[in-house]
């Protein structure tokens, strides 16, 4: 689990060494590169069960699909317009509206914990939004919005895994999803104008920063709790910007690095306590099977 941070985190120090400026074919050739990836693994591990995966889609799969498309596109749009803190900073408050959308749309209980954690991390969002409201023209704002898309997609994601997800095999939805954020920037992508350099980078961020770490995380899913996962998914936050401060001297702003400080204080008090609180109930419950 912890290759999966290490491996999103380098989707900053990567995209900050293209010559290529258009934001539309950086999205294009990352996105597609990730699905043929994912598909070239499926087409080998499943065979012809990843074919017949993408005709059980149906509707709410092909609504995952286009959460994925989101996901993909926003984030990298929102890289090529802000800085990489504001971006992942943003992003990190998707385990927290995962909570508020659990609560809204399933029923589900939600910790007043989580409450007071979603309260305080959107106002640490808000925080770096107002570092740059006053200039409509800022490309940071345009690139904040776009980061803040991302979240709300994870959220409606986890939505529409939890009610279908055990009906559904819901993989093939990320391949899909990679190719709509593809065909999505083929108008502002062309002409296309990558350098060879540009591709092989961009390869590189579609397999192993985006196809990889996708692959990795539903395989750990399988051995580690919700909260131990966010936890450590936390890394990506710290590292991302780290590497491109250390390896092209983006410096985030005072707004970025007390806003931040505010998300990810909240984000390690909330899983953290998460984890304590599992803790404490698996050991209870053992304590009750002994008895009995």
């Amino acid at each position: 689990m912890v290759l999966v941070p290490l491996l999103w985190s380098m989707a900053g120090i990567f995209t900050r060494h293209l010559s290529l400026l258009k934001n539309g074919e950086i999205v294009f050739w990352r996105s597609g590169f990730a699905a043929l990836f994912v598909a070239a693994y499926f087409l080998v591990s499943r065979k012809k069960r990843f074919l017949f995966g993408l005709k059980q889609l149906r509707f709410p799969g092909f609504l995952s699909a286009v959460m994925w498309a989101v996901i993909f596109t926003c984030f990298m749009l929102a890289l090529t317009l802000t800085t990489v803190a504001n971006t992942l900073l943003v992003g990190s408050v998707a385990p927290l509206l995962t909570a508020f959308f659990a609560w809204l749309f399933l029923g589900k209980k939600t910790a007043a914990r989580t409450w007071v954690a979603i309260v305080f991390a959107f106002a640490g969002v808000v925080w770096i939004f107002a570092g740059h409201v006053g200039n409509v023209m800022d490309t940071h704002l345009a690139g904040l919005f776009f980061a803040l898309a991302v979240p709300f997609a994870y959220a409606a994601n986890y939505i529409i895994f939890s009610r279908v997800g055990k009906s559904i095999d819901m993989m093939p939805a990320i391949f899909l999803g990679g190719v709509l954020s593809s065909l999505a920037m083929i108008p502002i992508a062309f002409p296309l104008e990558a350098t060879v350099a540009d591709i092989g980078i961009l390869a590189i961020l579609g397999i192993f920063q985006l196809g990889v770490p996708c692959l990795l995380l539903v395989y750990a899913s399988r051995f580690l709790l919700p909260a131990e996962m966010a936890l450590i998914a936390m890394l990506e936050i710290v590292l991302g910007p780290l590497w491109v401060w250390i390896g092209v001297k983006e410096v985030p702003s005072t707004e970025t690095l007390v806003g931040g400080g505010v998300v990810l204080l909240c984000l390690l008090f909330h899983e953290v306590v998460s984890m304590l609180h599992a803790g404490n109930k698996r050991r209870k419950s053992s304590i009750t099977d002994k008895k009995q």
